[in-house]
């Protein structure tokens, strides 16, 4: 028979979730230190081990979790799915335009196929009111979504530009904070 468990793990109920921009600060460094960390290895062979935007998905939903928690959920997934197309064109803004080289596609460099084909999708456009139909609170729902959804494609274009040396790192372009310090490690007594 089974019965209810309680969760023994009390830091769920003590820790805050981190609003979105702390969250995708966190995201975003942590890739410029992992592109700075396993650069230069052969990533193109590996398919772009070092371009996921799993993170800036999980910051969107992390932040859609304290809309809903919060005493205003449409307003706050409003606001969410704005800031959202915010930090989109943060990132469209440090985009370069990628290079037509000559040449078949198969010829290209793979960087530079995939570049352009993530370019194009970042910049790309909505058909129409995809969320339209819903009841308020899953339009708003669905609205922060899609605007996750578009700031993660801008993410990706930008993390293969990076890997490939054609952007500056993040916090030097400016759209997202420079990484705290690092504090030196205590050492052990001898």
């Amino acid at each position: 028979m089974l019965g209810s468990v309680a969760c023994a793990c009390p830091c769920a109920a003590q820790d805050p979730l981190p609003d979105f921009a702390t969250c995708l600060r966190g995201e975003i460094l942590r890739y410029e230190q992992a592109v700075t960390a396993f650069a230069p290895t052969p990533a193109e062979t590996a398919g772009y081990p070092l371009a996921n935007v799993a993170g800036v998905e999980f910051c969107g939903t992390v932040g859609i979790v304290i809309c809903d928690r919060s005493e205003e959920p449409l307003g706050c997934q409003k606001a969410l799915a704005v800031e959202q197309d915010i930090w989109r064109a943060r990132v469209l803004t440090e985009l370069p335009e990628p290079e037509d080289a000559e040449g078949a596609e198969e010829e290209k460099p793979f960087a530079d196929v995939l570049y352009k084909q993530l370019f194009d999708l970042a910049h790309g456009m909505s058909a129409g009111r995809d969320c339209a139909g819903h009841s308020p609170r899953m339009e708003m729902w669905c609205r922060a979504r899609e605007a996750n959804g578009r700031l993660r494609a801008a993410v990706i274009a930008w993390q293969v530009a990076r890997h490939e040396g054609k952007v500056a790192p993040a916090f030097e372009a400016g759209w997202i904070a420079a990484p705290d310090p690092v504090r030196p490690r205590a050492r052990r007594e001898e």
